[in-house]
């Protein structure tokens, strides 16, 4: 007996381990967040751009029913009426269709999933969702789910977050708090996230983990079927899983509690990353990057410079967050955040917005517009942004392809705002924050030769198609003058002419 439970018990801890693994696929290992995209246009930018430029996977908006709001903001995607998979993106069948073409183009699908809540709206208005079904959120009734008042705990609203048990089991806002304890409600949260697994996804978002119990989330994280081998994954694979837990410190609740079934959004990350681009800070404290800074241990950090919610100006982090809208430095801290070793990398690709709460680019019937690019596809118009189409993001998606399973080494830094660092022998990048040029000689592994720089050009052939860089006895000859458009320059074993 004692055996069969020391096996039981190595059965469960070898399926929580899995679901740390974001199951890339050919050693690729950036992850994009194609923010309100229509399933039908993902597909196609993973055939045609994601997949051939060495994108791992996308994280994409809410798949199931939600709340038709009167000005169509972006928030009405994380008001749930019900769990079929009909959304401003596309029908189930188009969604199903977009992760079998990912996956054929070597890219994976991570829905973003709402199981904290249901909608609000209006509370004493009838809701109506965009697959067409009614719920009554004053009287917390949603009948296409079903749920009922007995599924959601007390009528409360969360007015402390010092306070674990309001954080927990209150709303937030209005929002109608499910009771993630109940073995009904975990029935049907998990009869949705089972079919977006027979659907072929690699893994979850989980949204608002931060006000559900960790023991909840436990059971059903582990209870989730193996993901499709038909999809592509191993018998014994499970979904992967990051969670939403803002953490800046001194929280009531704090996400190193969800790190030992989970991965977790480091929201530290992004605040301490916009700090040291902005100034507040020498770029050369980012010597000790990652644990050594107090960020969650690297394969428990999902890192970005951005999320949908803090570009908003909600969530976590305040003035301090860079967006598309701060043009070099944004860039500048994308590329670190990429060229470093630390935490699992995810990118923002997003549309312009003025008002926070404006929804994505839409015609006169408020049906989502698709993206169209520019001559040279390295950017988009019709008013999506599209930052991971960028020349120096993209180049530095396949810079971290290239450098994977390598350290940062040989780190430089100046005493302020100019550092440099290798990745073992097949990558190199210098950043320059000063108000002076960054000209010196700073010491590499890569062989000597002459480099493409990747961040203002890429090799074309023989030739660049921006600067060159030289590297000589194991030194780089580093030339990034104060007004350099960039900042920063990044060269890789495979850029060498």
């Amino acid at each position: 007996m004692n055996i069969l439970i020391a096996l039981a018990v190595i059965v469960t801890s070898l399926s929580v381990r899995a679901q740390f693994n974001p199951h890339f696929i050919d050693n690729r290992n950036v992850i994009v967040h194609l923010f309100e995209w229509k399933w039908n246009d993902i597909a196609s930018e993973c055939k045609n751009f994601l997949g051939p430029n060495g994108f791992a996977g996308v994280q994409v908006s809410p798949v199931n029913e939600n709340w038709v709001s009167p000005e169509r903001a972006w928030y009405e995607r994380y008001q749930p009426i019900s769990y079929k998979l009909t959304t401003r993106s596309g029908t189930q069948e188009e969604f199903a269709s977009m992760v079998e073409t990912c996956r054929q183009s070597g890219v994976r699908i991570y829905v973003d999933v709402v199981f904290n809540h249901m909608a609000s709206g209006s509370l004493d208005t009838i809701l109506v969702g965009t697959a067409g079904s009614e719920a009554y959120p004053q009287v917390f009734d949603y009948p296409a789910v079903p749920f009922t008042k007995a599924d959601f705990h007390p009528d409360c609203t969360i007015t402390d977050y010092q306070d674990v048990y309001q954080i927990r089991n209150c709303q937030l806002s209005s929002l109608r708090d499910l009771n993630q304890t109940s073995p009904y409600v975990r029935e049907k949260i998990l009869g949705f996230l089972n079919q977006l697994v027979d659907l072929g996804v690699a893994g979850f978002r989980v949204d608002a983990a931060k006000h559900m119990d960790p023991q909840d989330l436990r059971y059903i994280y582990r209870t989730i079927k193996r993901l499709n081998k038909d999809s592509g994954f191993r018998a014994t694979d499970k979904a992967f899983i990051v969670q939403e837990v803002i953490d800046l410190g001194g929280e009531a609740v704090t996400s190193r509690e969800y790190t030992s079934f989970g991965v977790v959004t480091e929201f530290k990350a992004s605040d301490e990353l916009g700090k040291a681009f902005r100034g507040k800070y020498p770029l050369a404290d980012l010597r000790h990057w990652g644990p050594l800074y107090g960020l969650l241990p690297p394969n428990r950090a999902l890192v970005f410079v951005e999320n949908h919610d803090n570009e908003r100006g909600h969530g976590a982090g305040g003035e301090n967050i860079l967006t598309y809208k701060n043009g070099k430095i944004y860039t500048m801290a994308v590329a670190f955040n990429l060229a470093h070793s630390y935490g699992i990398p995810r990118i923002m690709s997003s549309y312009e917005f003025n008002d926070p709460s404006q929804g994505p680019p839409h015609d006169d019937s408020n049906n989502i517009l698709s993206p169209e690019f520019s001559s040279n596809g390295e950017s988009c118009t019709n008013g999506w942004v599209c930052q991971h189409r960028w020349l120096a993001i993209r180049n530095m998606v396949k810079f971290r392809n290239v450098v994977r399973k390598t350290s940062v080494t040989l780190w430089y830094d100046n005493g302020s705002n100019q550092i440099a660092f290798s990745r073992g022998t097949r990558g190199f990048i210098a950043f320059n924050g000063d108000k002076v040029d960054f000209n010196a000689k700073v010491r590499t592994y890569l062989r000597s030769g002459t480099y493409c720089d990747v961040i203002s050009g890429e090799k074309n052939g023989n030739s660049c198609t921006g600067k060159t860089v030289n590297v000589r006895r194991s030194e780089v000859a580093v030339i990034i003058e104060a007004d350099d458009p960039y900042g920063v320059i990044a060269i890789h074993a495979e850029s060498k002419l």
